[in-house]
């Protein structure tokens, strides 16, 4: 679609749609926070916990869900497994690489965010759903 032919009734819709993801960005982080940990960790628990296959994911699988660079998912890692939410394990057939897998706490946790945010969906999804409509490609 050409930039001329956005009509006012797009841009409100695309607004109502930004803000609502920001809303629930910015309640997804205070979820977080209250569950005492950070935004980053929710999302690291998130990843591991989703990751789909038999095993845990490395820590570079980790960073291509999370868009960081691997040292800094790296990092974050570390700083879960010190906050007793992951656990750094070795790959049973590379020992060079390193996945990640909850801990018993960190599956507590992430249970909980997780059915809290299933519910918070649910809420928006009648508000935010008609917003799609139309968008597809023409």
């Amino acid at each position: 679609m050409p930039p001329d032919d956005v009509t006012d009734d797009q841009y409100q819709r695309l607004l109502e749609l930004r803000t609502g993801l920001r809303r629930f960005l910015a309640w997804s982080e205070a979820q977080a926070k209250a569950a005492g940990m950070t935004p980053a960790q929710h999302q690291l628990l998130l990843a591991v916990r989703g990751h789909p296959g038999g095993q845990p994911p490395t820590v570079g699988e980790v960073a291509e869900y999370l868009l960081l660079k691997p040292h800094s998912a790296g990092e974050l890692v570390h700083r879960a497994a010190d906050a007793g939410l992951v656990e750094r394990v070795p790959d049973a057939t590379d020992s060079r690489v390193v996945r990640v897998r909850l801990t018993t706490d960190g599956a507590r946790r992430l249970a909980t965010l997780a059915a809290a945010h299933h519910e918070e969906l649910a809420r928006l999804a009648p508000r935010l759903r008609p917003l799609w409509d139309g968008l597809e490609p023409s």
